[in-house]
């Protein structure tokens, strides 16, 4: 069953904040003098849980987020009915400007997640210095270093997103925000690698199973191994993907179905989720996302299994798998109306759409929230197990030179992911290989448009989208932020 211990502290937290406003720090905000008792070991998870709550934003991880990060790619299409949601529309067809509203709650979500960062990381130095604890006062540093890889993480999303976007690393008044200048990508993604290297030091291998999902060190060592891939940096993706795999402590469930499961959250191939759930609870806090229920199968019965039906698998994704002769993977991935699963829930042949996205596919039984409460349960997957693996043969095949501990090969590498997909394995991968592998591995999981952008194919893949060199790689910095700040400078082509 799902562990309830991390999210029943979000939701303290979040009835507490709804109280007292004192965690609800937006970038405008100033932190609290008063509020948190810093005498008190017991506290000072509080402003890092605060700081997991940020992650469950809407405009982070929820609508904006499939539409820019999947819908926009060839994977997938806008979903629901053809007259549903136009902002979307433009999204997927690629026809979006600076006034696109999802675009800016992209930014105003992944600067919230800033913002309750910069708030923890100000707060455990005062626990440290305060409590005489040799052992709170690591947890405290620890802690910092949560905090740190979730900026690192928010700020390489809005670097992969924007392309320049200022830096915003401690509590500034509404003054100096509406002043701040952006940074380019080359500074950007040093400051991200600097918080990953501070969290990385500091971080445990693992927490307890009672605290499962929480960060440890081989989460910050998959961001920053992302991080390097973005920047074609092979040997220090090979010599972190690397060190994880050496670990021991991740591999490959066995059954590609069940990595997808509510019961098989935070398990041994998951570096990095962020938590959702109802509690087990039909009403109360809402510490749950609704990033599966706005992808859910629109007009099913009964009403706890169907959602808006948003971000559909495309035929080209659909092709793509028919032409390798797949069968496990797009069995879990595509979810078509008219069938029956596994777990003995029907989607009908009434649903708006041919098929929808299978791996946000939470059974009836779980969905026991007052109204619908489709996927309330569902995790998202951000890093898993498999996406290491194929970083670090990418990262071999261009030619990485580093010591290896783990005896990990490219070619061992890729083939273990195509194992467990039932698939032969392949001798002298090449570059395509691990780019058709990660499309079949990780479709629907938000990495395909970027990895098109970075591996130099989106101008191919998508030009019936009418892809533009030179304009498409980053969304347009949003109307709305450059009315609140005129020094920020629209990106090229908008």
């Amino acid at each position: 069953m799902k562990n309830f211990r991390i999210l029943t502290v979000l939701a303290i937290i979040l009835v507490f904040a709804g109280c007292e406003d004192f965690l609800d720090i937006r970038p405008e905000g100033t932190v609290p003098t008063t509020g948190i008792d810093y005498t008190k070991a017991e506290n000072i998870f509080l402003p890092i849980s605060a700081s997991y709550a940020k992650l469950r934003s809407y405009g982070a991880h929820v609508f904006p987020y499939i539409g820019a990060f999947e819908i926009a790619s060839d994977n997938a299409d806008k979903g629901s009915t053809p007259e549903d949601n136009p902002t979307m529309k433009e999204l997927d067809d690629l026809m979006y400007g600076p006034t696109n509203g999802l675009i800016n709650d992209l930014w105003s979500g992944y600067y919230d997640i800033v913002s309750g960062a910069n708030y923890a990381i100000h707060e455990m130095p005062k626990f440290e210095q305060t409590l005489p604890n040799s052992n709170d006062k690591k947890y405290a540093m620890q802690c910092q270093g949560e905090a740190k890889t979730i900026r690192a993480y928010a700020y390489f999303n809005l670097t992969r997103l924007f392309g320049r976007v200022p830096v915003i690393d401690t509590i500034l008044s509404s003054e100096q925000l509406a002043s701040v200048t952006q940074s380019n990508t080359q500074q950007l993604y040093a400051f991200i690698e600097n918080d990953l290297e501070e969290a990385i030091a500091v971080l445990p291998d693992f927490y307890s199973q009672e605290w499962a999902g929480r960060i440890n060190k081989y989460t910050a060592m998959a961001i920053k191994a992302k991080v390097h891939m973005y920047q074609a940096e092979w040997d220090s993706v090979a010599s972190l993907t690397d060190r994880i795999i050496a670990s021991g402590r991740y591999g490959l469930l066995p059954n590609y179905r069940e990595v997808f499961s509510v019961d098989k959250e935070n398990s041994e191939e998951s570096l990095f989720e962020i938590q959702s759930s109802t509690l087990g609870n039909s009403t109360g806090p809402t510490t749950y996302l609704e990033y599966a229920y706005v992808q859910g199968p629109r007009g099913n019965t009964p009403s706890n299994l169907q959602g808006w039906g948003f971000c559909t698998p495309s035929q080209n994704l659909i092709d793509f798998f028919d032409s390798r002769s797949e069968i496990v993977r797009p069995a879990t991935t595509l979810l078509y109306r008219g069938t029956k699963t596994p777990e003995g829930d029907s989607i009908k042949k009434a649903c708006s759409n041919p098929v929808y996205n299978g791996k946000v596919y939470t059974p009836a039984y779980y969905n026991n929230w007052n109204f619908n409460g489709y996927g309330f349960d569902h995790n998202i997957r951000i890093l898993r197990y498999s996406d290491v693996l194929l970083m670090h043969a990418e990262a071999l095949v261009n030619g990485a030179a580093v010591p290896l501990v783990s005896g990990i090969t490219a070619d061992i590498a890729v083939n273990m992911v195509r194992e467990r997909a039932g698939l032969v394995d392949i001798a002298g991968v090449t570059l395509q290989n691990i780019w058709d592998e990660r499309r079949a591995e990780l479709a629907m999981e938000q990495d395909r448009f970027f990895d098109l952008i970075r591996n130099g194919q989106a101008a191919t893949a998508l030009s019936d989208k009418g892809f533009v060199i030179g304009k498409h790689e980053v969304y347009p910095i949003p109307a709305a932020q450059i009315q609140l700040n005129n020094n920020l400078t629209q990106n090229s082509g908008y």
